[in-house]
Protein backbone atom coordinates (compact mmCIF):
# COMPACT_ATOMS: atom_id res chain seq x y z
CA UNK A 1 0.00 0.00 0.00
CA UNK A 2 1.10 3.66 -0.83
CA UNK A 3 1.87 5.56 1.98
CA UNK A 4 0.07 9.35 1.99
CA UNK A 5 2.18 12.34 1.79
CA UNK A 6 2.31 14.00 5.64
CA UNK A 7 4.48 16.07 7.05
CA UNK A 8 4.27 16.46 11.14
CA UNK A 9 5.48 18.26 13.62
CA UNK A 10 5.10 18.02 17.98
CA UNK A 11 6.52 20.83 20.06
CA UNK A 12 4.75 19.27 23.16
CA UNK A 13 7.85 18.80 25.54
CA UNK A 14 11.26 19.58 25.25
CA UNK A 15 11.83 17.69 22.03
CA UNK A 16 11.33 19.85 19.03
CA UNK A 17 10.47 17.72 15.91
CA UNK A 18 9.49 17.85 12.63
CA UNK A 19 9.14 15.09 9.57
CA UNK A 20 8.17 14.37 6.31
CA UNK A 21 6.41 11.26 5.78
CA UNK A 22 6.75 10.44 1.65
CA UNK A 23 4.63 7.57 -0.58
CA UNK A 24 7.65 4.84 -0.62
CA UNK A 25 6.92 4.72 3.27
CA UNK A 26 10.27 6.82 4.59
CA UNK A 27 10.04 9.49 7.01
CA UNK A 28 12.79 12.42 7.23
CA UNK A 29 13.42 13.58 10.56
CA UNK A 30 14.46 17.14 12.28
CA UNK A 31 14.80 16.71 16.24
CA UNK A 32 16.15 18.82 19.11
CA UNK A 33 16.13 19.08 22.04
CA UNK A 34 15.57 22.08 23.78
CA UNK A 35 13.60 24.33 26.90
CA UNK A 36 12.46 27.42 25.16
CA UNK A 37 13.53 27.37 21.29
CA UNK A 38 10.34 25.98 19.25
CA UNK A 39 9.49 28.85 17.94
CA UNK A 40 12.38 29.53 16.73
CA UNK A 41 13.16 26.12 15.51
CA UNK A 42 10.34 24.30 13.93
CA UNK A 43 9.84 26.64 10.77
CA UNK A 44 13.93 26.45 9.60
CA UNK A 45 13.28 22.41 10.40
CA UNK A 46 9.88 22.11 7.97
CA UNK A 47 11.85 24.31 5.19
CA UNK A 48 14.58 21.93 5.52
CA UNK A 49 12.55 18.60 5.22
CA UNK A 50 10.41 20.20 2.59
CA UNK A 51 13.58 21.62 0.13
CA UNK A 52 15.61 18.22 0.90
CA UNK A 53 12.60 16.44 -0.64
CA UNK A 54 12.19 19.08 -3.16
CA UNK A 55 8.52 19.70 -2.91
CA UNK A 56 5.71 22.30 -1.73
CA UNK A 57 3.19 21.84 1.12
CA UNK A 58 0.27 21.35 -1.80
CA UNK A 59 2.47 18.22 -3.06
CA UNK A 60 1.25 16.40 0.66
CA UNK A 61 -1.83 14.51 1.37
CA UNK A 62 -1.92 15.96 4.69
CA UNK A 63 -0.04 17.47 7.72
CA UNK A 64 0.10 15.96 11.68
CA UNK A 65 0.50 17.54 14.81
CA UNK A 66 1.02 16.66 18.56
CA UNK A 67 -1.79 17.86 19.81
CA UNK A 68 -0.90 17.07 23.31
CA UNK A 69 -0.99 16.65 26.00
CA UNK A 70 2.12 18.77 26.82
CA UNK A 71 3.23 21.75 27.32
CA UNK A 72 0.77 24.78 26.85
CA UNK A 73 3.63 27.40 24.91
CA UNK A 74 4.73 24.33 22.99
CA UNK A 75 1.20 23.24 22.08
CA UNK A 76 0.37 26.82 21.42
CA UNK A 77 3.08 26.95 19.03
CA UNK A 78 2.52 23.19 16.94
CA UNK A 79 -1.06 24.22 16.30
CA UNK A 80 -0.74 27.92 15.58
CA UNK A 81 2.00 26.77 12.96
CA UNK A 82 0.04 23.74 12.01
CA UNK A 83 -3.16 25.90 11.06
CA UNK A 84 -1.24 28.51 9.24
CA UNK A 85 0.33 25.75 6.77
CA UNK A 86 -3.24 24.00 6.40
CA UNK A 87 -5.28 27.48 5.66
CA UNK A 88 -2.23 28.22 3.16
CA UNK A 89 -2.24 24.94 1.39
CA UNK A 90 -5.99 23.79 1.77
CA UNK A 91 -5.05 20.58 3.78
CA UNK A 92 -6.72 18.19 6.17
CA UNK A 93 -5.20 18.01 9.68
CA UNK A 94 -4.49 14.88 11.82
CA UNK A 95 -4.68 15.80 15.47
CA UNK A 96 -2.13 12.96 17.02
CA UNK A 97 -2.01 12.62 20.80
CA UNK A 98 1.57 12.94 21.72
CA UNK A 99 1.51 10.50 24.37
CA UNK A 100 0.29 7.88 21.82
CA UNK A 101 3.06 9.03 19.72
CA UNK A 102 5.47 7.81 22.43
CA UNK A 103 3.27 4.81 23.24
CA UNK A 104 4.03 4.09 19.28
CA UNK A 105 7.90 4.53 19.94
CA UNK A 106 7.74 2.24 22.07
CA UNK A 107 6.83 -0.47 20.47
CA UNK A 108 9.06 0.87 17.78
CA UNK A 109 12.56 -1.40 18.01
CA UNK A 110 14.67 1.10 15.62
CA UNK A 111 17.43 2.79 17.68
CA UNK A 112 16.71 6.01 19.35
CA UNK A 113 18.19 9.59 17.39
CA UNK A 114 20.99 11.47 18.99
CA UNK A 115 19.39 14.80 19.59
CA UNK A 116 20.99 17.92 18.56
CA UNK A 117 20.49 20.51 21.42
CA UNK A 118 19.25 23.60 20.68
CA UNK A 119 21.90 25.85 18.75
CA UNK A 120 24.01 22.48 17.78
CA UNK A 121 22.15 21.83 14.56
CA UNK A 122 22.23 18.54 12.60
CA UNK A 123 23.28 18.25 8.70
CA UNK A 124 20.40 18.74 6.38
CA UNK A 125 18.32 15.87 5.82
CA UNK A 126 18.78 13.52 2.90
CA UNK A 127 16.90 14.04 -0.44
CA UNK A 128 13.57 12.11 -0.23
CA UNK A 129 12.06 13.27 -3.78
CA UNK A 130 9.03 11.52 -5.24
CA UNK A 131 9.85 8.31 -7.10
CA UNK A 132 13.52 7.99 -5.58
CA UNK A 133 13.92 5.10 -2.97
CA UNK A 134 16.68 5.08 -0.62
CA UNK A 135 16.93 1.65 2.05
CA UNK A 136 15.71 1.90 5.28
CA UNK A 137 19.37 3.08 7.81
CA UNK A 138 20.46 1.48 10.59
CA UNK A 139 19.64 4.12 12.90
CA UNK A 140 17.06 7.53 12.80
CA UNK A 141 19.41 10.51 13.97
CA UNK A 142 18.50 14.02 13.99
CA UNK A 143 18.36 14.74 10.19
CA UNK A 144 18.05 11.74 9.01
CA UNK A 145 15.65 9.14 7.74
CA UNK A 146 13.09 7.45 10.36
CA UNK A 147 13.12 4.18 8.28
CA UNK A 148 9.80 2.51 7.77
CA UNK A 149 8.66 0.48 10.99
CA UNK A 150 9.85 -3.15 11.92
CA UNK A 151 6.61 -5.84 11.80
CA UNK A 152 8.36 -6.92 15.04
CA UNK A 153 6.48 -5.34 17.92
CA UNK A 154 6.59 -5.53 21.43
CA UNK A 155 5.44 -8.95 22.49
CA UNK A 156 5.70 -10.14 19.04
CA UNK A 157 2.71 -8.63 17.93
CA UNK A 158 0.38 -10.19 20.79
CA UNK A 159 -0.64 -6.11 21.75
CA UNK A 160 1.02 -5.41 24.98
CA UNK A 161 0.08 -2.59 26.23
CA UNK A 162 1.98 0.75 27.19
CA UNK A 163 1.93 3.48 29.91
CA UNK A 164 3.28 6.47 28.85
CA UNK A 165 3.68 9.07 31.50
CA UNK A 166 4.93 12.82 30.20
CA UNK A 167 5.70 15.35 32.84
CA UNK A 168 3.07 17.94 33.34
CA UNK A 169 4.96 20.51 35.73
CA UNK A 170 3.46 21.50 38.90
CA UNK A 171 4.33 17.92 40.60
CA UNK A 172 2.14 15.97 38.24
CA UNK A 173 2.12 13.44 35.05
CA UNK A 174 0.05 13.38 32.01
CA UNK A 175 -0.60 9.79 31.42
CA UNK A 176 -2.63 7.25 29.42
CA UNK A 177 -1.88 3.23 28.62
CA UNK A 178 -2.04 2.16 24.28
CA UNK A 179 -2.14 -0.74 22.34
CA UNK A 180 -0.65 -1.66 19.00
CA UNK A 181 -1.77 -4.91 17.41
CA UNK A 182 0.29 -6.67 14.56
CA UNK A 183 -3.14 -6.36 12.17
CA UNK A 184 -2.90 -2.24 12.66
CA UNK A 185 0.65 -1.39 13.63
CA UNK A 186 -0.07 2.44 13.40
CA UNK A 187 -3.63 2.95 15.13
CA UNK A 188 -3.41 3.16 18.71
CA UNK A 189 -5.87 1.46 20.80
CA UNK A 190 -6.67 3.49 24.13
CA UNK A 191 -6.42 1.01 27.39
CA UNK A 192 -6.61 3.98 29.33
CA UNK A 193 -8.05 7.30 29.14
CA UNK A 194 -5.54 10.24 29.14
CA UNK A 195 -5.50 11.83 32.47
CA UNK A 196 -3.40 14.49 34.23
CA UNK A 197 -2.37 14.26 38.29
CA UNK A 198 0.01 13.13 40.99
CA UNK A 199 2.62 10.21 39.90
CA UNK A 200 1.01 8.40 42.69
CA UNK A 201 -2.41 8.52 40.70
CA UNK A 202 -1.22 6.58 37.96
CA UNK A 203 -2.61 2.95 37.39
CA UNK A 204 -1.68 0.73 34.46
CA UNK A 205 -4.31 -1.35 32.92
CA UNK A 206 -4.24 -4.76 33.68
CA UNK A 207 -2.96 -5.42 29.79
CA UNK A 208 0.06 -2.91 30.30
CA UNK A 209 3.83 -4.72 29.99
CA UNK A 210 6.04 -1.80 29.23
CA UNK A 211 5.94 1.67 30.62
CA UNK A 212 7.89 4.95 28.98
CA UNK A 213 7.96 8.65 28.75
CA UNK A 214 9.72 11.56 29.94
CA UNK A 215 7.70 12.10 33.10
CA UNK A 216 9.20 8.93 34.50
CA UNK A 217 12.65 10.10 35.03
CA UNK A 218 11.65 12.75 37.08
CA UNK A 219 9.40 11.21 39.47
CA UNK A 220 12.23 8.20 40.81
CA UNK A 221 9.55 6.30 43.38
CA UNK A 222 7.33 6.01 40.08
CA UNK A 223 9.74 3.83 38.53
CA UNK A 224 10.74 2.17 41.05
CA UNK A 225 7.07 1.27 41.36
CA UNK A 226 6.52 0.54 38.03
CA UNK A 227 8.94 -2.17 37.76
CA UNK A 228 8.85 -3.39 40.92
CA UNK A 229 5.24 -4.55 39.32
CA UNK A 230 7.17 -6.13 36.41
CA UNK A 231 6.89 -3.57 33.72
CA UNK A 232 9.85 -2.74 31.36
CA UNK A 233 10.92 0.64 31.44
CA UNK A 234 11.89 2.01 27.71
CA UNK A 235 14.48 5.12 28.81
CA UNK A 236 14.92 7.97 26.58
CA UNK A 237 11.63 8.25 24.80
CA UNK A 238 9.81 11.73 23.89
CA UNK A 239 6.89 12.72 21.47
CA UNK A 240 8.47 12.47 17.66
CA UNK A 241 7.17 13.53 15.01
CA UNK A 242 7.85 10.72 12.52
CA UNK A 243 5.80 8.54 15.38
CA UNK A 244 3.14 11.90 14.60
CA UNK A 245 3.26 11.26 10.96
CA UNK A 246 2.70 7.47 11.07
CA UNK A 247 -0.47 7.33 13.47
CA UNK A 248 -1.07 10.96 11.24
CA UNK A 249 -1.10 8.94 7.90
CA UNK A 250 -3.63 6.37 9.21
CA UNK A 251 -6.03 9.02 10.20
CA UNK A 252 -5.79 11.03 7.35
CA UNK A 253 -6.41 7.53 5.48
CA UNK A 254 -9.85 6.96 7.14
CA UNK A 255 -11.20 10.87 7.21
CA UNK A 256 -10.01 11.22 11.03
CA UNK A 257 -9.12 14.99 10.58
CA UNK A 258 -10.43 18.20 11.19
CA UNK A 259 -9.95 21.74 9.13
CA UNK A 260 -7.30 24.36 10.09
CA UNK A 261 -9.85 26.43 12.21
CA UNK A 262 -10.00 22.97 14.51
CA UNK A 263 -6.36 21.72 14.70
CA UNK A 264 -6.84 23.15 18.56
CA UNK A 265 -4.21 21.67 21.27
CA UNK A 266 -5.56 19.23 24.08
CA UNK A 267 -4.38 20.52 27.37
CA UNK A 268 -6.46 17.83 29.49
CA UNK A 269 -5.64 20.44 32.46
CA UNK A 270 -8.89 22.50 33.00
CA UNK A 271 -6.61 25.38 34.78
CA UNK A 272 -4.24 25.78 31.74
CA UNK A 273 -3.86 29.41 33.02
CA UNK A 274 -3.07 28.89 37.02
CA UNK A 275 0.43 29.36 38.07
CA UNK A 276 2.28 27.23 39.76
CA UNK A 277 3.50 28.44 43.95
CA UNK A 278 7.04 27.21 42.90
CA UNK A 279 8.97 28.84 40.04
CA UNK A 280 8.38 26.63 36.94
CA UNK A 281 11.74 26.79 34.75
CA UNK A 282 11.56 25.32 30.92
CA UNK A 283 8.28 24.89 29.53
CA UNK A 284 4.97 25.54 31.01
Amino acid sequence: MTNLRVLAIDTSTEACSAALLWSDGEAQLRFELTERSHADLILPMIDELLAGAGCRLQDLDGLAFGRGPGGFTGLRIAAGVIQGLAYGAGLRVAPVSSLAAVAWLAREPSPQPSPARAGEGAGPPASARAGERAGPPASARAGERAGTPSPSLLGEGRGEGILVCNDARMNEVYWGCYRFDAAAPCVPVVLTPERVGPEANVEPASAVRHFAGNGVSRYPALRSRLESAGLRFHEGLYPRADAVARLGEQMLRIGDTVDAAQALPVYIRDDVARPSRLAVTGMS
